[in-house]
């Protein structure tokens, strides 16, 4: 019988990736001198390439912290690796921009550091929700336990929560990799959330979009799981129990099981 719900956040109940793309609309457009879509493009491949570069890199890919939320985050953490990100990423912003701004032909060190603040300002303006979230929340909260399992750093997880301030309500339980130490698809973190629901694998269901963490890791530690599947991928090696196309389909999905 199921009793618990794991979410993931970011691109199941938050449209994170919307969020980014808005933030990254508004900025490039204050750039006259070059086209808005080749100026994002730039420095969305500057901003990769710079974020692989650094000693903090092996870090943010274990907790699972992407490119574009070094971008706006602040990252100041308890911890020795959060503190050096703290340290490295506001060079990181300005670089990123400065670079992509190069790509583009215009070398403008002042401009870079205008953008990189409007960025994140931008960042902040655009909290996109999938338009069935509250509703899904909503229908399940009165039947299930629900727990939000994301990976990320603290600071920024709950920045984004604090500027949706609705989603945390419906939760018993918030879980962030960076507070607990490694991030989904590691099975320890699975594991500490069935210790802080107090349930058992056979009585969750995992909800999130990537199969290479929510799912993967649900598989590894025998939670069964359902793949928000939102842009048609193919299914490879990683299978999921149950796959659908949008969130508004998880309430009647689990009431069959």
């Amino acid at each position: 019988m199921i009793t618990t719900i794991f979410f993931d956040l970011d691109d199941t109940l938050l449209w994170d990736k919307q969020s980014i793309k808005k933030a990254f609309e508004a900025t490039c457009q204050r750039v006259p001198d070059c086209d808005p879509h080749t100026l994002e493009d730039a420095v969305r491949t500057q901003a990769r390439e710079l974020y692989e570069s650094y000693p903090t890199y092996p870090f943010t890919q274990m907790i699972g912290i992407n490119p574009f939320e070094g971008l706006w985050g602040t990252f100041d953490d308890p911890g020795q690796d959060f503190q050096a990100m703290h340290q490295i990423m506001p060079t990181y912003r300005v670089n990123a921009w400065a670079n992509g701004l190069k790509a583009c032909g215009i070398e403008d060190g002042e401009l870079a550091k205008k953008l990189a603040d409007r960025f994140i300002i931008e960042r902040k303006k655009h909290p996109y929700v999938y338009t069935d979230t509250f509703n899904v929340l909503k229908q399940l909260k009165e039947h299930y336990q629900l727990l939000l399992l994301t990976n990320g750093s603290p600071s920024l997880q709950q920045t984004k929560l604090a500027i949706t301030p609705e989603i945390a309500t419906y939760f018993d339980h918030i879980i962030i990799s960076g507070e607990f130490g490694r991030g989904k698809p590691d099975q320890a973190i699975f594991d500490y959330a069935l210790d802080k629901a107090n349930a058992k694998a056979d009585q969750v269901v995992m909800v999130g979009d990537n199969l290479m963490t929510d799912i993967l890791g649900a598989n590894r530690t025998g939670i069964k799981n359902i793949w928000i599947n939102h842009h048609g991928q193919p299914v490879d090696q990683i299978k999921p129990t149950y796959q659908i196309d949008s969130l508004a389909e998880v309430p009647e999905l689990i009431k069959a099981l």
